[in-house]
């Protein structure tokens, strides 16, 4: 009995005011007293911090899933640095497509962007998601950093994917062939079919990411119809080939652009939920809208 009134006498001064400082909120941190080493002190053993499952949800693209370990309270969220490569190898790309202020080229001056932008980083966020147990963007990005680095390669001289196409000493001239652009067309549209497989995928995240598959699916789409109108256009000299597809080119990039405001979207909801901002940008959460397999199950056994 003394001893519980010895702490009790510990926990509050004269004044009956608590000494103890309330771990469950991060607000005790602002305090002016306290030194550096303590605030971090505090804050590795302030204990776990759970989110909803919406907040989760935007903030790792993914529902929740269970994993061993606590690697998310230890790394940070990779999900942003692969968005930022992502959109900042596309974004200039479906600029370049539209033709804007007289851009072309297939975008073969940013080709440094999709090695180290949409290569990279995506590569690298991709596999920071696998250590953390996020099968779902890990595989995404995963994917198309595979594909910045094949496309940054196809446009990149180095390679020769179009030289050897070319019947003159000229390698620029194998991109106008109609083996280059027919071959194309069908790694933009198996790019398509991956993405669509994302975008069923996507059904159980947010919103926002569904706007990002399916206008994916659709610019990749356009782009091979693009390639493949080229090649028709070429191998028959038809003008009117040709010029369908310039316009499908534009149709994709305007696509492509739809992507990139979306994902410009999701990033800036991403990183305002990671600095806990006293406001939230909307993405519109679907992960509890179509229930995952294991919660029906759970439900079942519930009932029975």
């Amino acid at each position: 009995m003394a001893a519980e009134q010895n702490g009790n006498q510990a926990r509050v001064n004269g004044n009956g005011d608590s000494l103890e400082k309330d771990f469950s909120s991060p607000y005790h941190l602002n305090d002016t007293n306290m030194n550096g080493d303590d605030a971090l002190r505090r804050i590795r053993t302030a204990g776990s911090i759970s989110i909803s499952p919406e907040l989760f949800e935007k903030l790792y693209l993914s529902p929740q899933n269970a994993v061993k370990g606590d690697l998310r309270k230890t790394f940070g969220n990779p999900t942003p640095i692969a968005l930022l490569g992502f959109l900042l190898a596309l974004h200039p790309l479906s600029c370049d497509l539209m033709g804007w202020r007289g851009a072309g080229g297939s975008g073969a001056a940013s080709v440094g962007t999709y090695f180290f932008f949409g290569g990279l980083l995506m590569l690298v966020g991709g596999f920071l998601e696998f250590i953390l147990g996020n099968t779902f963007p890990f595989v995404v990005f995963m994917a198309y950093g595979a594909f910045w680095l094949s496309f940054g390669s196809t446009v990149q001289p180095f390679y020769g994917a179009y030289a050897s196409y070319s019947t003159t000493t000229t390698p620029a001239d194998g991109l106008k062939t109609v083996g280059f652009t027919a071959s194309f067309g069908f790694f933009m549209i198996f790019m398509a079919v991956l993405s669509f497989v994302f975008l069923i995928c996507s059904l159980r995240t947010n919103i926002a990411f569904v706007v990002i598959f399916f206008t994916l699916v659709l610019g990749f789409s356009l782009l091979a119809g693009s390639y493949w109108q080229s090649a028709n256009g070429i191998g028959n000299k038809d003008a009117s080939a040709i010029a369908l597809a310039g316009r499908l080119q534009i149709a994709g990039g305007a696509s492509l652009f739809v992507t990139c405001l979306s994902g410009w979207w999701i990033f800036s909801a991403i990183m305002l939920a990671a600095l806990d901002f006293p406001f939230a940008i909307p993405v519109g959460d679907l992960s509890t809208l179509i229930k995952g397999a294991s919660a029906r199950a759970k439900e079942k056994e519930s009932m029975a």
